[in-house]
């Protein structure tokens, strides 16, 4: 089975969250929940937890926005605390 990009959900603080999103979008997050579940062995997490994992890892990962963000003398610093990668990170 391929390796997803998000580890395991971890069990946070509950934070609300108002957000829309396209019908087709919630629809692959409920669908990514289900196979990040199957491969963790965790229960399906709720896809709303999903987002600000995949936004930390979108952010973190964005080679132009760390480069700005080095250029600016960490201006747009942001802080995030990304769990290790996992068994099933890539």
């Amino acid at each position: 089975m391929a390796k997803l990009k998000l580890g395991p959900i971890t069990n946070d603080k509950p934070v609300k969250v108002a957000l829309s999103l396209p019908g087709a979008l919630h629809r692959d997050l409920v669908a990514y929940a289900e196979v990040l579940a199957r491969e963790t062995g965790q229960p399906t997490p709720d896809p709303v937890k999903l987002i600000v994992p995949m936004l930390e890892r979108f952010i973190a990962t964005d080679r132009e926005f760390a480069k700005a963000r080095r250029e600016a003398g960490g201006a747009a610093r942001i802080s995030t605390s990304l769990p290790a990668p996992g068994p099933s990170s890539v």
